[in-house]
């Protein structure tokens, strides 16, 4: 899942994106409301970190009712060093679902991440099941033939995004985009990797691998009895 961040603190910006990224999320960041804007109207994100104090056109709150005139899903977590009732109603009254008074602690704003994505319209999705294999978008579980599995955060991201698009052939970039950086150094290894441990996890007596390689094109994971 891709989280955009929006603050200005290059120190703490670079912890959010540190310890967003080391549990498994995709990050953008930006340390003005005009970027991010430019990103949040050109590219999806699943969440929105948003500073309220942040420079440029618009401050946070600002951004927020400007992003809910046009998308009503995507959660959106404020931060802010003001923590007056008024500041706090108004950042909610601005359209975002949750409000972080600064300082607080990385493992509060983490738990605070997986509420909201919980509650976004792609986590809430109905369990998917394709070749025996379950994934529950929600409870973030994943079961092959009744047998649990424990799966990390990345590969399962990759899991959701193949089994959101079974038959079809997931490109390497677009496991990129979607369970690590656009901008991240060393595309096919890291994502070849991420497949090969995630094949000897799913692995079952007498049932077939259901990932497969298309050599220069991607992955595809096939339902049971698809031409492979």
């Amino acid at each position: 899942m891709r989280i955009l961040i929006a603050e200005d603190d290059a120190r703490l910006r670079s912890l959010l994106e540190r310890a967003l990224r080391e549990s498994g999320y995709a990050v953008s960041s930006h340390a003005d409301s005009d970027s991010a804007l430019f990103e949040i109207e050109t590219d999806a994100s699943d969440l929105l970190v948003l500073d309220i104090m942040l420079p440029g056109s618009m401050d946070g709150v600002a951004l927020c009712r400007r992003v809910r005139e046009r998308d009503t899903a995507t959660p959106i977590l404020l931060l802010t060093a003001l923590d007056a009732p008024a500041h706090r109603v108004a950042g909610l009254d601005s359209g975002a679902d949750d409000y972080l008074t600064k300082p607080f602690h990385l493992s509060e704003l983490l738990a605070r991440v997986r509420a909201l994505l919980r509650r976004a319209p792609l986590a809430v999705s109905p369990v998917l099941e394709v070749a025996g294999v379950s994934l529950d978008p929600a409870s973030r579980t994943v079961t092959r033939d009744d047998r649990s599995i424990d799966l990390t955060a990345r590969e399962f991201a990759v899991l959701e995004l193949l089994m959101r698009n079974p038959g079809r052939v997931v490109s390497t970039s677009e496991f990129i985009d979607h369970a690590w950086d656009a901008h991240y150094d060393g595309y096919s290894n890291v994502v070849a990797s991420t497949i090969r441990h995630l094949r000897g996890k799913l692995s079952s007596p007498g049932r077939p691998d259901p990932i497969t390689t298309r050599r220069g094109s991607g992955y595809v994971l096939h339902a049971e009895g698809d031409p492979r």
